[in-house]
């Protein structure tokens, strides 16, 4: 996740503290903004939230495409070969996969097909009808490797760290899993052929979402009293002219106050718990 302290260090140093980076909801935000007159919006908003491959993309058509219903059927994929391009069946096991759109995504798609009908009409006879959902200006399909430079044209011209447009999968399976999705739901909408490559590669904590883990994991254990810096026992202040009694006037068995205890006996409001070792585990 691309914290602040990790920009800081990228932008001291250039270095990228891994090759697989994830912006935070805030930068998916700033970068949706930034786009949203752009000509393939609508192509990264559905990759931000959905999480769809580039090929997948650039590949989807329209008969596969039910806004009505809020559905889209990821059959068909471009793959580059050299620079060549050629429509394939999609990276996965499992086929063709059907994905639900939320109400965002639905209304962009629409704003999208509205233009895309627009320039149908202004290119008349000279149209190339590909049956795209994301297109050129005149209907041709896009080349996948130009989708990726517009992308970092973009989120270059108002300063984010850099990501891959690959790594919006892994920041659309982190939004969803934030959002509540387990990793069977998300391992659908990737369309991954087994829950291990969903678990180990794709699923990685929000911090918030983490410190609202461990937050609810500590109110899970009762405790008789507080552990915070409210513990210690106030002070009550003594009655002016009253004398505190020497410690020589006392009993070796009395508290210095006046208050007799037991010699060796355990306090009362002794903690209730004890400090263990730290145990350190792997978790996937």
């Amino acid at each position: 996740m691309w914290t602040e302290e990790r920009i800081l260090h990228w932008k001291r140093t250039s270095e990228k503290p891994s090759p697989v980076m994830v912006w935070t909801p805030e930068h998916t935000g700033l970068f949706l903004d930034h786009v949203a007159e752009d000509r393939l919006y609508a192509m990264f908003h559905l990759i931000a939230f959905r999480g769809l491959r580039r090929g997948e993309a650039c590949g989807q058509k329209w008969t596969d495409t039910n806004l009505d219903a809020g559905l889209i059927t990821v059959a068909k994929q471009l793959v580059v070969d050299g620079w060549e391009v050629y429509e394939d069946d999609p990276k996965t096991d499992a086929g063709a996969r059907t994905i639900a759109l939320d109400s965002d995504t639905v209304r962009a798609l629409r704003r999208h097909r509205a233009q895309q009908d627009k320039d149908r009409k202004e290119w008349e006879s000279a149209w190339v009808e590909t049956g795209r959902v994301f297109t050129k200006e005149n209907g041709e399909m896009l080349h996948p490797a130009n989708v990726t430079r517009r992308f970092i044209e973009l989120y270059e011209e108002i300063d984010l760290p850099p990501v891959r447009l690959h790594d919006r999968r892994h920041g659309a399976a982190t939004l969803a899993h934030a959002a509540g999705a387990d990793l069977k739901d998300i391992q659908e909408m990737l369309s991954h052929s087994s829950i291990t490559i969903t678990a180990d590669t794709y699923t990685s904590l929000l911090p918030e979402a983490d410190l609202a883990i461990a937050e609810a994991a500590a109110r899970l254990v009762p405790r008789a009293r507080a552990t915070s810096e409210n513990t210690a026992p106030e002070t009550e202040p003594e009655p002016d002219g009253e004398e505190k009694p020497d410690a020589e006037s006392v009993p070796d068995d009395a508290d210095p106050l006046g208050d007799i205890r037991e010699i060796n006996s355990p306090s009362a409001h002794a903690p209730l718990t004890q400090t263990a070792p730290d145990e350190e585990s792997e978790a996937e």
